[in-house]
This record gives C-alpha cells, sequence and structure tokens, in this order.
C-alpha cells in the first residue's frame, strides 16, 4: 500500500496535514488566519435570514470545532469528522448511536482494556446487547458471527496491546453483505499509516489523545464516516444525546498536532523499527510483537494494508516480575506510563501498572504476565538502544 499517494484528493497527505490551502479562505471578519483562531466564545449573537449566523450555540456548534473536524475528515479520506472529548467517548457514542438496547455487536477479542469494559459492562450489562467476542485475525470468525440481526462490527487494528492485526477488506465485505456498520479503532497506526475507509470500513475512530495530538498535552477522540446517516446519528449524539465534544482549546491543540503528524510518524516507526530488532535479537526477550518485522505472524497483512508499521510494539520479558520491575526501574529513556503516541517513550507493564484491567476473568485475549508494551517516541535512536541494552538484565 502506498503512503496514501492513492487516496482521491486533489493534494497528498502532508499538504493536507499542514492545511494551508483549506485555510486560506479569509473569515467572517476579513482576515485570512494562516492558523485558525480558537473561539472560545460559548454562544454566539442570534441572526435571521441574511444576518443568520453559521454558530449559535457551541456545544452544538463552534467554528475551532467545525476546523478541526473538516481536516480530520480530509486526514481519512472521508465526508465527515466529528470530535470528541475523549477516544472512549467517540467510542461509546458511535456504539450508543448504532446499536439499539437489545441488539447484537460482534467485536474483536483483542482490545483496549477501556473499549473491553465499556462493552461487558456497560453495553452488555446495562443495555442487554448481546455482545459477541470473535478472534478477528481469521476473517471466517467474524462471518460465522455475523447474521442479519447484527447491528455493528468492531474491530482494532492493530490491536492493544497484542498488535494483532484484522483485515479490514475482507471483514468489509462481510460487513457489506449484511448491511452491517463496520467501525474500526485505528488509534496504533493514525490516518498516516492506516486509510480503514478506503478498505471498505464505514467509521473510522481514534483517539486524538495519541498520535493525531502526538504532544501529551490533550485529551480527544475522533470518528470519521462516508456515510450520511451515521453521521446524523453520530452528530446528534456527540451535539444534543450525550454532549460529548471537544472543546475549542483542545481543537486547537489537536489541530496543532496534525500539522506535523507525517513528520512524526516517519520518526516513529524508524525508531521503533530499530527496538524492535534489539529486543528481537536480546536473549532476555520471549517474545515480540511489532507488525514490521518479518517474525510478526500477520507481518505480509500488515505490509498489504498499512503503509508503515507506526511506533507501537510490545514484548514478552523472559524472566520473574521481580526481574522485570528491576528492568523498568534500570531505564532512563522510558518513562513508566499509561498512554501512547507521544513524542517522548513510554512503557506500560499492564499487569503491574493497571493489574484490575487486565485479564478478570473475561472473554477477551488474554494478555500474558510479563507482557510489555512501549510507545516508541521519536528521541534519538542511539539513546533508547543504549538505554534498553543498559537495563535489561
Amino acid at each position: 500500500m502506498t503512503r496514501h499517494d492513492d487516496r482521491f484528493h486533489e493534494h497528498r497527505f502532508e499538504t493536507i496535514a499542514v492545511g494551508a490551502v483549506e485555510n486560506a479562505t479569509p473569515d467572517e471578519s476579513g482576515t485570512s488566519d494562516v492558523i485558525p483562531p480558537v473561539h472560545f466564545s460559548s454562544t454566539f449573537e442570534w441572526g435571521s435570514g441574511d444576518d443568520a449566523n453559521e454558530h449559535e450555540y457551541s456545544r452544538e456548534s463552534n467554528p475551532t470545532r467545525v476546523a478541526l473536524e473538516e481536516q480530520l475528515a480530509r486526514l481519512e479520506g472521508g465526508e465527515y469528522g466529528l470530535a470528541f472529548a475523549s477516544g472512549m467517548a467517540a467510542i461509546s457514542t458511535t456504539m450508543l448511536s448504532l446499536v439499539p438496547p437489545g441488539g447484537h455487536l460482534v467485536s474483536s477479542d483483542s482490545l483496549y482494556s477501556g473499549t473491553e469494559k465499556l462493552l461487558t459492562e456497560f453495553v452488555a450489562r446495562h443495555l442487554g446487547v448481546d455482545v459477541e467476542f470473535v478472534d478477528a485475525r481469521e476473517p471466517e470468525n467474524v462471518a460465522a458471527a455475523v447474521d442479519s440481526d447484527t447491528d455493528l462490527i468492531w474491530a482494532e487494528t492493530p490491536t492493544n496491546p497484542l498488535m494483532r492485526l484484522c483485515d479490514i477488506s475482507s471483514v468489509a465485505t462481510i460487513a457489506h453483505d449484511y448491511s452491517v456498520p463496520f467501525g474500526v479503532d485505528s488509534t496504533f497506526a493514525s490516518p498516516y499509516f492506516q486509510a480503514p475507509l478506503e478498505q471498505g470500513a464505514d467509521i473510522a475512530v481514534h483517539s486524538t489523545t495519541k498520535y493525531i495530538n502526538g504532544h501529551s498535552d490533550s485529551i480527544g477522540g475522533a470518528v470519521v464516516t462516508d456515510d450520511d446517516e451515521i453521521y446524523e446519528e453520530l452528530a446528534f449524539c456527540q451535539r444534543i444525546g450525550l454532549g460529548n465534544m471537544l472543546s475549542p482549546f483542545d481543537c486547537y491543540l489537536v489541530g496543532r498536532g496534525i500539522k506535523t503528524l507525517p513528520a512524526r510518524m516517519e520518526h516513529h516507526e524508524e525508531n521503533a523499527m530499530a527496538v524492535a530488532r534489539l529486543l528481537e535479537a536480546h536473549d532476555r526477550v520471549a517474545r515480540i510483537y511489532y507488525p514490521g518485522l518479518e517474525s510478526h505472524p500477520q507481518h505480509d497483512l500488515a505490509a498489504e494494508q498499512m503503509s508503515g508499521y507506526s511506533g507501537m510494539l510490545s514484548f514478552e520479558f523472559d524472566g520473574t516480575l521481580d526481574e522485570l520491575e528491576e528492568f523498568i526501574e534500570g531505564l532512563e529513556m522510558f518513562t513508566p506510563g499509561a498512554s501512547l503516541g507521544g513524542v517522548e517513550s513510554l512503557i506500560e507493564v499492564p499487569s503491574l501498572m493497571i493489574p484490575n484491567e487486565v485479564n478478570r476473568g473475561s472473554v477477551t485475549a488474554e494478555i500474558p504476565e510479563t507482557l510489555v508494551r512501549i510507545s516508541v517516541g521519536i528521541e534519538d535512536v542511539d539513546d533508547l538502544c543504549e538505554d534498553l541494552r543498559t537495563a535489561l538484565p
């Protein structure tokens, strides 16, 4: 897959990300801001007829949010973008808008723990939705679970934290055969390295907290779709039903981050590949999960549906939890932390740092006790590799 040069856009991804072409039109004040201004006002003067204002109340419509939502849609090659208060807000709005109480939802069984809890403890338990988890690495498993009563197919790819892939095009074909919406959480890849809508998905979802913003200073989420009806449902839920839109200042921060997304993602991937190769060869690493390595069981699929492999990887440490803790404490460049996708390198051991969210007898994929997840930043790669070599026992 080419690096988005095959998208049906007038301009290529890097140009769209910078946004200079889109921002060249003078606004109502007569200025031509290179950077869209931040509109903090909660309300706007009402007018009728020729004096009517496009924006009346910021929960329903804000100029700064509209600018970001249009930018997000362009990045994903979609018609409509929506910006939410968090990644979980984007996910929950999608599910609550499209799946009725008592409905049927088919989900991949390798998921971010927050999404798993949403599905098992709220969507299933409180709304009576039949949530069916399947190993989505094999499209046949998805096909076996979907029927004419299914309301939504949901998948992460690559998944958090096991780096499993879902064949987007194959699952999209299944979804379309049954006229079922198919949503893809593409946070780990970012819009730069993966384009779910081009491959047949109906909805692309991101935690903008991660790569899209990229600087660990904003919480947010995004949904992009080509479908008119899906957009109307989600937009109503965002603005009226749940009111979980992104604030103007966070919209500004995310828009600013988007401008450097291509450059950052190239650097993330380059560093991650070097780190992955180092870990793959180390005798204290039992197994490594990075789609960019030929040893990854789904490497061929990653090469086909992604234009790059991003900066996320995980590995199983060969040793005890005490030894693993010593390794983490010995690191200087990698900060222990639960987030990802920022310019700084972060490291997480789910069983130590979020034990209440890992393998609680759920039906989702089991996470090994000594699994380590790394969000590789854009520091000097030699410094990162030397830090790992020094800390590994």
